[in-house]
């Protein structure tokens, strides 16, 4: 009886100190055989990175020559908020004629900033139609009757929409 009780309070310790042990869910670029850190300027072009990572996770919108590898890690939990534990983000940058790498810069979760969001919302100004007006408004636009669109341009003979 001894051994049964014993056993029972320790599946429940088990249970409960399992139930909060965190979730880790993890997004973005993942380094399996080849680390971005890895890159040397000078020594590699676009093709062989491209060859040893793969395509990146985003690409500068202003300059088509800066890729960007980025990876997080998210643990949740139980019921609470994830909270992203870790991020990497490597920026390589090719020159343009020679397509060899210029620069590598890595970036971590510190190197972030919070950046205040203004949620104000600027209003437009448009016709608002009452349901009235909505429904009396629909009634001459329908295709209820047969139009005859022999002649108009872009119109084939016989084709009937």
């Amino acid at each position: 009886m001894l051994k049964r009780a014993a056993f029972a309070v320790i599946l429940a310790g088990a249970a409960l100190t399992s139930a909060c042990a965190p979730i880790a869910s993890f997004s973005g670029f993942q380094a399996i055989e080849a680390n971005p850190r890895d890159v040397k300027p000078g020594e590699d072009s676009k093709a062989t990175v491209r060859g040893r990572l793969g395509s990146p996770s985003a690409v500068s919108a202003f300059d088509p020559d800066v890729w960007i590898y980025m990876n997080q890690v998210k643990e949740t939990v139980a019921f609470m908020r994830p909270v992203v534990t870790r991020r990497d983000i490597t920026v390589i940058a090719f020159d343009k004629e020679t397509e060899a790498v210029k620069t590598v810069d890595n970036l971590t979760l510190a190197d972030g900033k919070v950046i205040a969001f203004n949620g104000r919302e600027t209003p437009t100004r448009g016709r608002e139609l009452t349901v009235m007006e909505q429904l009396i408004g629909s009634i001459g636009a329908g295709g209820l009757l047969p139009r005859d669109e022999e002649g108009v341009p872009g119109s084939r003979p016989g084709d009937r929409r």
